[in-house]
């Protein structure tokens, strides 16, 4: 990707200045969340990443997010209401405190 991935500029750069603008930071996070939902909700079946971090977010030449790294990811039925969590991993400080415990 033309940008590299979201974990490049989250930080400030050494002078100390953002390195995106609060609108795009906004318009990433955004495309991140709709990326999510169309994993869960958009297709045949529903895709739990369990690996969302800024390192598996590659930034196209537009600053358009893009989820990557389907390493961890489990399949499941879109009709099926309940989804068992209890294979849920992921990068630790990435993972949901309630699945920390298990790790």
């Amino acid at each position: 990707m033309p940008n590299e991935s979201l974990d490049k500029y989250i930080s400030t750069s050494q002078e100390g200045t953002p390195l995106l603008s609060w609108q795009r930071k906004y318009d990433i996070i955004l495309g991140v969340a709709r990326g999510i939902e169309y994993l869960h909700r958009g297709c045949d079946v529903r895709i739990l990443h369990f690996d969302i971090k800024p390192h598996n977010t590659p930034l196209d030449e537009n600053f358009i997010p893009k989820i990557s790294d389907f390493g961890l990811a489990k399949l499941y039925l879109a009709n099926n209401s309940i989804v068992n969590l209890t294979a849920a991993r992921g990068t630790i400080g990435y993972v949901a405190p309630v699945d920390q415990q298990k790790h």
